[in-house]
C-alpha cells in the first residue's frame, strides 16, 4: 500500500490558540503506510505498528472543550488531537500506546484525530 498522509482540518477560530501550542498545519498530520501509523500534532507524537490498529470509526460533531487541542479522556483514557469540532476519526488500538507525555506512560487505547477527510483516513486504516 502506498503511504497515505492526512492533513488536520483547522477551524479558523482555533488557529491562533493552537499555534501558541505549536500546533499548525505544517506540524500536524497523520501518516499511514504498510508498517506504521504515525500521528504528529505539534510537539506531540504517536507511532504504533500498523498491526496494532484494531479499528477506525468516523465521529463528531464534538463540543469544542472536549475536542480542541490535546486531550485525555477521563472516561476511557483515550487521547484526542483536535483542530475542529466538525468530525474526526477514532482509531482503536489492540495494545494501548503512549502519546500525551514523554516516556511510556500514560498509554491510550484509542486516539481521535480531526483530519480534513475522515472517511478517507478510515479507508486507509482499514485496507
Amino acid at each position: 500500500m502506498p503511504a497515505h498522509r492526512s492533513a488536520f482540518r483547522f477551524d479558523p477560530a482555533f488557529r491562533v490558540p493552537l499555534a501558541l501550542l505549536g500546533v499548525r498545519p505544517e506540524t500536524s498530520w497523520v501518516l499511514v503506510d504498510d508498517e506504521a501509523l504515525e500521528i504528529r500534532f505539534g510537539p506531540w507524537r504517536l507511532r504504533t505498528p500498523r498491526g496494532n490498529v484494531a479499528g477506525a470509526q468516523v465521529g463528531g460533531p464534538y463540543r469544542w472543550w472536549r475536542a480542541i487541542g490535546p486531550h485525555l479522556s477521563l472516561a476511557d483514557a483515550g487521547v484526542t488531537f483536535g483542530t475542529t469540532t466538525a468530525a474526526g476519526v477514532c482509531v482503536r488500538f489492540a495494545s494501548p500506546v503512549p502519546a500525551l507525555a514523554p516516556g511510556r506512560w500514560p498509554t491510550h487505547p484509542a486516539a481521535t484525530v480531526t483530519v480534513a477527510d475522515p472517511e478517507e483516513l478510515c479507508r486507509a486504516l482499514i485496507t
